[in-house]
C-alpha cells in the first residue's frame, strides 16, 4: 500500500512539475474549414489550404498559448469562379489582407476538460478579441516516433464585424469556423 501511495505521489509530482511543451503545427495535418449560409437556404463549405503556427501545452492552462496564421488566398470552395470571388474585394480581399491570424492572450481551464482560449483574431485587416473553447484531442507519437499533440475548436464570427459586409444576407453574416491541428514537439 505504501509503495502504491509513493508511486501515485511521484506520478502526481511529475505531472505538476512538467515543463511547457511547444508544438509546431504540421500543415499536412491541419484543417481550417468554414461554413456560410447561401440565400438563407443551404450551407456551403470552404477550406484554407495554407495553415501554419504553433501552440504551447502545459499542465497549468495559464502557461498555454497558440498562434495560427492562415493564408487568405489559399481558400478553396471547390469552384474556381467562386474561389476568385471569395478571394476578391467582396469577401477576403486576399491581395490587400493576405493573412488571417489568431494569437492567444489568455488561456484558462474550461468546462469538461476544454480550454477557454482568448486572443486576437485578425481578419480582413480588423483585429477583434474572441474566446473559443478548444478541445485537446490527444497526445502520442507519429510514425517516426516524434511527440505530437492535437487540438480542435469550432466557433462563430460575424463577418460584418471584420468589415466584410458585401452581399449580406445573400451570404450569411455568420461564419462558422472549424479548426483541427496536429503539432510536432519542437
Amino acid at each position: 500500500m505504501i509503495r502504491s501511495l509513493l508511486l501515485t505521489a511521484c506520478v502526481f509530482a511529475a505531472a505538476v512539475t512538467a515543463e511547457a511543451q511547444t508544438y509546431t503545427i504540421d500543415p499536412v495535418h491541419a484543417s481550417v474549414v468554414f461554413r456560410v449560409k447561401h440565400l438563407e437556404t443551404s450551407y456551403f463549405y470552404g477550406v484554407f489550404k495554407d495553415v501554419k503556427g504553433s501552440f504551447v501545452l502545459d499542465d497549468d492552462p495559464s502557461k498555454c498559448s497558440v498562434e495560427v496564421e492562415v493564408k487568405a488566398g489559399s481558400v478553396d470552395t471547390n469552384n474556381p469562379g467562386r474561389d476568385k470571388h471569395v478571394k476578391g474585394p467582396d469577401f477576403f480581399s486576399a491581395g490587400e489582407f493576405p493573412t488571417i491570424t489568431f494569437k492567444s492572450t489568455k488561456v484558462a481551464a474550461g468546462k469538461d476538460g476544454m480550454l477557454d482560449v482568448t486572443g486576437n483574431l485578425t481578419l480582413h485587416g480588423v483585429s477583434k478579441e474572441i474566446t473559443v473553447q478548444v478541445e485537446l484531442t490527444g497526445k502520442g507519437r507519429d510514425m517516426k516516433g516524434k511527440e505530437i499533440a492535437g487540438a480542435a475548436c469550432t466557433f462563430r464570427v460575424q463577418r460584418s464585424e471584420f468589415g466584410m459586409t458585401k452581399l449580406i444576407p445573400a451570404v450569411s453574416d455568420e461564419i462558422v469556423l472549424m479548426l483541427a491541428v496536429e503539432g510536432m514537439k519542437k
